[in-house]
């Protein structure tokens, strides 16, 4: 039996742990700054920060049509659409609801890693998704007293959700050819390229000194870890695990929000602490070594 990839393993969990931590710490980056032209200013950052990544290293072939398609693609559903739908998801929902319903990543991941990449699905993997959409069932079943979320929030995540399986889906295509640090740079080009536009428009009429030096210290935490550590650990760590498998470790992402909707003021009830806990069981189920593994 082939080595237990622990590498991979621990390059996943700490790429969604980070997109959790800023996931909850959007919601103050939002009342600080419109959505447009925080996009903007997270890509731009972001591109600065990965200048030396976008060189061709030599052993790679050069992009053709179907890579470029791919690049775009996963920039435009992956970055761009799934930052503004998660931004404007959490202006109408709070930190913790938000990470409950992006707990259902790794079923999406499933789904269509299944379609498109006509992957096997394994027993444990199928488990480990089970658990997750569970503790969503779990937690929908339950009264959401005094959360914030409107039906619209709520569907905007919900499309957030689907967004990211894409990403995870078409990331594993592009791993196949080239290496993790040039593909964030270049997806993270294309999502400045697309938020540019409406950027600047919010950005013309915007008083940047009302921003605090907090607010500028967390944008620019959120552009590094967004654009350049979580690409870079999670393309990294794809490259060794099937997409289904690798979506599983999503779950890290609730996990993570939650904690951080903890430190901001916002409740946790017991049966949202469940619905985590299923969550971190189906991480397990789908890594655990079975019997006669290698070491």
């Amino acid at each position: 039996m082939p080595a237990i990839p622990w590498r991979a393993y621990a390059l996943l969990a700490a790429s969604t742990s980070l997109v959790g931590s800023y996931v909850g710490l959007s919601k103050l980056l939002v009342a600080s700054f419109p959505v447009f032209l925080l996009a903007g200013l997270r890509f731009g950052i972001a591109a600065l920060l990965m200048l030396p990544w976008l060189k061709k290293p030599a052993h790679e072939a050069p992009l053709d049509a179907r890579a470029k398609r791919l690049l775009f693609l996963e920039s435009f559903l992956g970055n761009f659409l799934f930052s503004l739908c998660m931004l404007f998801g959490l202006r109408q929902s709070s930190a913790v609801v938000a990470g409950v319903i992006m707990a259902g990543i790794p079923a999406a991941v499933a789904l269509l890693s299944r379609v498109v990449l006509h992957e096997r699905l394994s027993g444990r993997t199928l488990a480990g998704i089970a658990c997750a959409v569970g503790g969503i069932a779990l937690v929908a079943s339950g009264r959401q007293g005094g959360a914030e979320t409107t039906p619209l929030g709520a569907a905007l995540l919900i499309a957030a959700v689907f967004c990211e399986a894409c990403y995870v889906v078409i990331g594993k295509q592009l791993t196949a050819g080239l290496g993790p640090k040039r593909i964030s740079a270049l997806i993270n080009l294309w999502g400045l390229t697309l938020v540019a536009p409406l950027a600047v428009w919010q950005g013309w009429g915007f008083d940047f000194s009302a921003p605090r030096l907090l607010d500028w210290g967390l944008l620019g935490y959120y552009a590094a870890t967004a654009s350049v550590v979580t690409v870079w650990l999670w393309m990294a760590g794809l490259r060794r695990l099937p997409a289904a498998q690798a979506g599983v470790f999503m779950v890290f992402l609730p996990v993570s929000t939650a904690l951080v909707g903890l430190a901001l003021g916002e409740p946790i009830s017991a049966l949202q602490a469940v619905a985590y806990g299923l969550a971190l069981s189906g991480v397990l189920l789908a890594t655990w070594p079975a019997r006669g593994a290698g070491r």
